[in-house]
């Protein structure tokens, strides 16, 4: 009993720890500066930071259908995608060439130091979070075919 009440409260404290959206800057691949809690701040909108790196297949495998099916979600949801790349200063210079040769319609946020990752307590990509009113609302960790669509089926309940 005694281990089931000390799991529920860590995993209690872990849960309520991650509610916020961590107040933090990082930069966009044009080099701004951009502040989580106020750049991301309208209200009611919905916005989905899916934290991926250029060696990470999945992730971009994520990202590409996303992409692809954002314009019809957009339709019926008030949402924005922001692909939040946790390269580190070895593989960093990979993600502008990638990015240009994807097309992809996102906000990309440079996360080199992975201080938004470490705030999240995140430790495998692709992640996913989706914030309302710098809540966080919902949480998708990893990613395989067909993940968009119970993605896409859950925001429309937020």
């Amino acid at each position: 009993m005694k281990k089931f009440l000390l799991l529920f409260l860590f995993v209690g404290l872990q849960s309520y720890s991650q509610k916020n959206l961590p107040d933090l800057n990082l930069s966009a691949l044009d080099g701004k500066n951009i502040s989580l809690k106020n750049d991301f701040a309208e209200k009611d909108k919905l916005y989905i930071f899916s934290f991926w790196a250029s060696w990470c297949a999945p992730c971009i495998n994520e990202l590409d259908e996303m992409n692809e099916i954002q314009a019809e979600w957009k339709k019926t949801i008030n949402f924005e995608v922001i692909a939040v790349a946790t390269d580190d200063t070895r593989t960093q210079k990979r993600v502008k060439p990638l990015v240009s040769g994807k097309e992809w319609e996102y906000t990309i946020l440079l996360d080199t130091n992975q201080d938004f990752k470490r705030a999240l307590s995140i430790v495998n990509i692709p992640y996913t979070i989706v914030v309302k009113n710098n809540k966080i609302v919902h949480i998708q960790n990893g990613y395989v075919p067909g993940n968009e669509v119970d993605l896409f089926e859950k925001l429309k309940t937020l």
